[in-house]
């Protein structure tokens, strides 16, 4: 049975599906390889790198701008998504670029999949964001294959830890305990995951992962975004505001 926040999650994104895709949808199209809202190529961080020939699985594919470009390089691609107004966008561009692979409505905390079928697990602001990390970290581990990989880009502990919620924007002080945090929801938008830099290495090595690397991005000199919403671009040039785990099972 799905939990409140994946219910409350699956109607936002439902309900905020085309106006998303209308707004971002065409910088994605434009820069599918790329991480988090200012759009930094693979190539530069080297997160995900080659995967052709490789069982792949996005775990919060939006409209499956990644999935769509992976699958053209050769990766055997499944896309997933617990909104079905989003994946109804990923049918319509896969369509659209003659890309083949499945399409999953489901969470990234029950994902209907037979275990140890994956090369790799990944998401760009997806399911790792939205989900039960205990709960979504342990889908990941029963997908993945022995050496297998997760690798997955997310807001940082800082950008919640600073954001003054009275005035709606984010602030350059701690507003906020770090310890206990966990979810966070900011007026009728998304609910949102977090943890402690600690308790985050702790589920790691429950679930039999291993962290390879922790890339956190700096917003690139000059940069622009659609995400208006997200932190001020001289914010995010001095500190981080995204972060990618790049892990391998054991």
């Amino acid at each position: 049975m799905p939990s409140d926040h994946e219910r409350h999650n699956r109607a936002f994104w439902d309900r905020d599906a085309d106006d998303y895709q209308a707004l971002h949808g065409a910088v994605l199209d434009d820069a599918p390889r790329a991480w988090g809202v200012w759009r930094i190529p693979d190539e530069d961080v080297g997160a995900l790198g080659d995967v052709r020939g490789l069982d792949v699985l996005e775990l919060g594919c939006g409209a499956a701008q990644w999935s769509i470009a992976l699958a053209r390089t050769g990766a055997r691609v499944i896309a997933l998504d617990l909104s079905g107004g989003q994946l109804r966008h990923a049918r319509d561009a896969a369509g659209k670029a003659g890309a083949r692979f499945p399409l999953l409505l489901a969470s990234g905390e029950a994902v209907p999949l037979r275990d140890e079928s994956m090369d790799v697990v990944f998401c760009d602001h997806g399911a790792m964001s939205f989900c039960d990390p205990d709960r979504s970290l342990a889908e990941a581990a029963r997908l993945l294959r022995p050496a297998g990989r997760l690798v997955f880009c997310h807001t940082t502990p800082l950008v919640y830890l600073t954001y003054d919620e009275q005035r709606e924007r984010q602030s350059r002080s701690l507003q906020v305990d770090y310890f206990g945090i966990r979810t966070f929801v900011y007026g009728e938008g998304t609910a949102d995951f977090q943890l402690p830099y600690g308790e985050w290495i702790r589920l790691f090595r429950k679930h039999g992962l291993v962290v390879d690397d922790l890339v956190e991005l700096q917003a690139p000199k000059g940069a622009t975004t659609t995400y208006s919403d997200f932190v001020p671009y001289k914010w995010a040039r001095r500190w981080p505001a995204e972060q990618i785990w790049k892990l391998h099972k054991r």
